[in-house]
């Protein structure tokens, strides 16, 4: 099979052939047929995670259910998934609905092996390449899969360059704006970045019935889609404040909620100075290792609160078929912000993610 392989010392995927086992009596082999690209991905590739090498990364798949191990029940051949993250699934946070905060995240997610430390890719020449991770591996024709990993898709879904990134980057912001805020009708929100999470937690403020929401970012064409999606007021993030921005479109008020989705810290300093007395942020953004969130502590006095979140702060097995519902109605059009490209021309579209291009790159298979 195709599979594009981030190897030591560069943070380039170079299309490769590789072959696969057959999956073990708890895995299910899915052939991906489109994966979201995603700024983890990215992260990966250039070795600033602990992930180790050589890697197949991909993390927003979908696809078809090629075969299953004798002890899965609840997938056939043929059934249509959408994968998303690992978790233990027998953990506190796990059976209360919290799978993203599993103490075992880290390891299964980022680890790209099976538990007892095997994998079940090999290259040309034999040697091991790194799988399992997010428990998927979607830069791949196949992949061996955690059955909880897996959501199965009614035939009537959509096509599955819309379906693959709701695995991630799409959960991520709309999950933080429903479930870690709780954004209300006629609330007022800013959401920091604009990039696919930022656009997801607009589109999910919107469905929310928000009455003002005000984007930043720092690409004309992201602002320009933020407003088709939503957006009531934009503004470019290059220079300036962002809460200075936001306080003067609010009339000096401030907002009830904030969404950071750059990773930066001082844009998340940003986002939690626009805040209303009473206001809640969410940090969505990954910062670099040691990096600091420094905030005005007499602020936090009146009444303001900051909380982080992790892949939508709720199960993705309830959060994506809530998506698609709504998706069905017209009410979060996530295909505007798609651009497919074949899964080896993927150089070229974390080209066009760097540069703002693309929003969300999706791979087809």
């Amino acid at each position: 099979m195709k599979a594009a392989v981030c190897r030591q010392g560069s943070d380039l995927f170079c299309i490769e052939e590789l072959s696969i086992e057959d999956p073990r009596p708890d895995e299910v082999l899915v052939r991906f047929t489109a994966t979201g690209l995603c700024h983890t991905d990215l992260v990966v590739a250039s070795g600033f995670l602990p992930t180790p090498f050589p890697v197949v990364a991909g993390h927003e798949g979908a696809g078809v259910v090629e075969a299953v191990g004798s002890a899965v029940t609840g997938f056939a051949p043929g059934d249509r998934v959408v994968a998303s993250f690992s978790f233990c699934g027998s953990c506190r946070n796990c059976l209360s609905g919290q799978p993203a905060y599993c103490p075992d995240h880290f390891p299964l997610n980022f680890g790209a092996q099976r538990a007892d430390g095997s994998v079940g890719l090999r290259d040309e020449f034999g040697n091991a390449v790194r799988d399992h991770f997010f428990g998927q591996s979607s830069f791949a024709d196949y992949g061996l899969c955690r059955p909880s990993s897996l959501i199965r898709m009614p035939e009537s879904a959509p096509p599955d360059h819309v379906l693959a990134p709701l695995g991630c980057g799409v959960i991520t912001g709309a999950g933080a704006v429903w479930n870690a805020l709780k954004v209300n009708a006629d609330a007022t929100i800013a959401v920091f970045g604009a990039g696919a999470v930022g656009l997801s937690a607009v589109m999910a403020a919107a469905a929310a019935g928000a009455s003002r929401i005000i984007v930043s970012d720092t690409h004309p064409n992201r602002l320009a889609l933020a407003t088709d999606l939503g957006a009531t007021d934009v503004f470019d993030a290059t220079g300036g404040s962002g809460a200075e921005n936001v306080r003067e479109l609010t009339h000096g008020l401030g907002v009830d909620f904030a969404v950071e989705c750059t990773g930066v810290p001082e844009v998340m300093a940003e986002a939690v100075a626009a805040l209303a007395p009473l206001g809640s942020a969410a940090i969505l953004g990954v910062a670099p290792e040691g990096a600091e969130l420094r905030t005005n502590a007499f602020s936090l006095l009146e009444g303001r609160t900051v909380t982080g979140c992790i892949v939508g702060h709720q199960a993705p097995a309830v959060l994506v078929p809530r998506i698609l519902r709504l998706y069905d109605k017209g009410l979060f059009p996530l295909e505007a912000m798609i651009r497919i490209y074949p899964l080896t021309d993927i150089a070229k579209a974390v080209d066009d993610t760097r540069t703002g291009i693309a929003v969300k790159p999706v791979l087809m298979h």
